[in-house]
């Protein structure tokens, strides 16, 4: 009987340290995983606050330059795309094209001198230029901690755990394919 009662307990031991085990496990993936959605709304409300500033800044070029109407379509286009991207790589592209679409904005303010001292159109743009910086900062904060969290997500035996709770690994917030390419302005139009 004594010897029954000592393999039970070993039992009760084993299994509650295994499930304790398995219980820490899963919370460090909550929190990790909490930490990627947390750093991907960071990304989206930068990009909603960009998306604000558009119209504005829109508006004051189309007061100077009125026959740039391509460029200020392709803004609209992708400003739809974003305000509809679902994914990170939705968001990526859509962040890509948009980013190229502004670049080429600010670019015909060069031809109009005009445009260029408009207090209105000075502040946007500032405005626009820190937005920009604060969604590079946050697309950077975004891709490490969904690293830290791949990386612990793919390390045995934490790999087991993930794929046991049905925890994928994040992707990454990359550049759009072709924004290493210098947006091409064309004031021949």
């Amino acid at each position: 009987m004594k010897k029954g009662l000592i393999a039970l307990l070993i039992v009760v031991v084993i299994v509650v340290a295994f499930a304790g085990t398995l219980i820490s496990k899963y919370n460090t993936l909550v929190q990790l995983n909490e930490n990627v959605s947390m750093q991907m709304s960071e990304i989206d409300n930068q990009l909603q606050r960009r998306n604000d500033l558009i119209p504005n800044l829109v508006e004051t070029v189309k007061g100077f330059a009125s026959q740039e109407r391509e460029i200020f379509e392709n803004i609209a286009n992708a400003r739809a795309a974003m305000m509809s991207a679902g994914t990170v790589a939705e968001k990526s592209e859509a962040n890509g094209e948009l980013s190229g679409a502004l670049s080429r904005l600010l670019a015909i303010s060069e031809s109009y001198p005009d445009l260029k001292s408009n207090e209105n159109f000075i502040q946007l743009a500032d405005e626009l230029a820190g937005t920009e910086n604060r969604i590079a900062f946050a697309r950077q904060d975004y891709n490490t901690v969904a690293r830290e969290f791949n990386g612990v997500a793919k390390q045995f035996p934490m790999n087991l755990f993930a794929g046991m709770f049905g925890f994928d690994t994040a992707e990454y917030f990359e550049a759009a394919e072709g924004a290493d390419a210098v947006p091409e302005v064309d004031f021949g139009n």
